[in-house]
């Protein structure tokens, strides 16, 4: 277990930039708006190799104890507590004005070293003078957007951690089920996420577009391990005007393409809306496993729950392979099907395939039914290779495969899906036409071959 270096202090004071230099990733939103991050966001820092450790991004504390900012602030609070290094980030260009989250580092009693950000084209020595009455005995000055002074940080922060911490970092075991939470804002994603945890992991609220950072999460339920992801809501692109919003969007796209599984979550009340399609359609461009999970389900009448099933019957009758589960996120019913959904498409996605059984599928496919014929011609399938999984790919080799119709490829996916019992992905085929040596070359005669054609002209005339 790594030890674990806790980012605090008020919104906009360079959390954020200071965790990305740390990572030497992008994993935390950065913009001039105060107040961009919310929930806690873990990375480990690489910079000494002999001494890696977890660094957390917490939102800024801004004194406020409801609504938003209350919740960032206990997500803040519940990250220094755990940890054993807190860095108490200030801003030299406002001065001194954290009296009362430095009253609460001090009752708190955990390891505090005081970082003042943003010191380029200050004075060092007046910028310290200022902080001096806040009585810490060494003040680190740097600028972690210009990356000075994150040298002497790194070699004071590694002299002060223990040799071994207790949080536990993101592993990188391939066997994990890496599963991401999609939907438009407001649908339930962090509910569902924090009732898996068991704790207020996610920031969750009624107003929509709380979550803006992916946050990954590990997990372990009845004896497999797990990564969660939460991500931000999607919205259709006409409504996304705010820079924030866009590079959540940004965050929500990547989380999709580094999944396995994900699981589109719908409002029951709803129903399937145009921001629904709009999500679906990314899952579907990144050929990830998917699982439908209708949430709110209990608040609804009978009449009700008619209406949603006939609607999301309906408008999702174009991914008829995808499982649909009814859940509440608040309750909790409905996760022991949503789990065995999700193990299923998982399953599917990540099945290797071996060349043998999928020729014998192709074989048996063709026989039972035949590509039509195109202008007097029939496409040959000749024969087929699995191309790699999530999702399931299988690559035809063949002539006058350009004519196969539209149908007949449904018909190999359909038939394909059926044969090998996979629900819950989608099914890609490419078809690839063998080469002809002789294409485009001329077919000169030799001498011996022109003399012999002479000789047979001349003959025939002869007669």
């Amino acid at each position: 277990m790594l030890p674990l270096v806790a980012l605090v202090g008020r919104p906009n004071v360079g959390k954020s930039t200071l965790f990305n230099a740390f990572t030497r990733t992008r994993d935390a939103l950065v913009h001039d708006q105060p107040g961009v991050t919310r929930d806690r966001n873990y990375g480990v820092c690489r910079l000494n190799e002999d001494h890696p450790f977890l660094v957390v991004d917490t939102g800024g504390i801004a004194g406020e104890e409801e609504g938003l900012a209350g919740a960032t602030a206990r997500q803040a609070r519940a990250a220094a507590a755990e940890a054993d290094l807190i860095l108490f980030v200030v801003d030299a260009r406002e001065g001194p004005m954290d009296d009362e989250i430095l009253s609460w580092l001090r009752k708190l009693a955990r390891p505090t070293l005081l970082l003042i950000n943003k010191i380029d084209g200050m004075n060092e020595d007046t910028v310290r003078s200022e902080f001096a009455r806040y009585g810490f005995g060494e003040m680190l000055t740097v600028s972690a957007a210009h990356r000075q002074g994150l040298d002497d940080l790194l070699d004071e922060v590694v002299e002060r951690l223990p040799e071994e911490g207790t949080t536990e970092t993101l592993d990188t075991d391939p066997g994990r089920v890496r599963i991401a939470f999609v939907g438009r804002p407001n649908v339930g994603k962090s509910t569902l996420v924090n009732l898996l945890l068991g704790e207020e992991r996610m920031i969750a609220s009624e107003v929509p577009g709380t979550t803006r950072d992916s946050i990954a999460v590990d997990m372990e339920r009845d004896g497999r391990e797990y990564r969660l992801i939460d991500t931000a809501g999607l919205r259709r692109k006409a409504r996304v005007e705010e820079v924030v919003e866009k590079f959540s969007v940004i965050k929500t796209l990547q989380a999709i393409e580094q999944c396995q599984v994900a699981v589109l979550m719908l409002d029951a009340a709803e129903g399937v809306t145009d921001q629904d399609a709009s999500v679906l359609g990314a899952v579907l461009d990144a050929g990830r496993a998917l699982v439908v999970a209708i949430n709110k389900w209990d608040g609804l009448t009978d009449y009700q729950r008619e209406q949603a099933e006939a609607l999301v019957s309906r408008k999702l009758g174009f991914v008829p392979w995808a499982e649909v589960v009814r859940i509440s996120a608040k309750h909790g019913s409905g996760l022991r099907e949503l789990f065995r959904c999700i193990h299923a498409a998982h399953a599917s996605a990540t099945h290797e395939f071996s060349t043998s059984e999928v020729n014998k599928a192709l074989e048996v496919a063709y026989e039972t039914n035949p590509p039509p014929a195109i202008r007097g011609h029939v496409s040959k399938l000749r024969y087929v290779h699995p191309g790699g999984s999530n999702p399931p790919t299988f690559i035809v080799h063949g002539t006058r495969l350009k004519d196969l119709p539209e149908s007949y490829k449904r018909y190999l996916e359909n038939f394909f899906r059926k044969r090998f019992k996979l629900v819950g992905t989608p099914v890609q085929f490419i078809f690839r036409e063998g080469v002809n040596p002789y294409e485009g070359k001329k077919n000169v005669l030799t001498e011996r071959q022109i003399k012999r054609k002479r000789r047979l002209i001349k003959h025939v005339k002869g007669r």
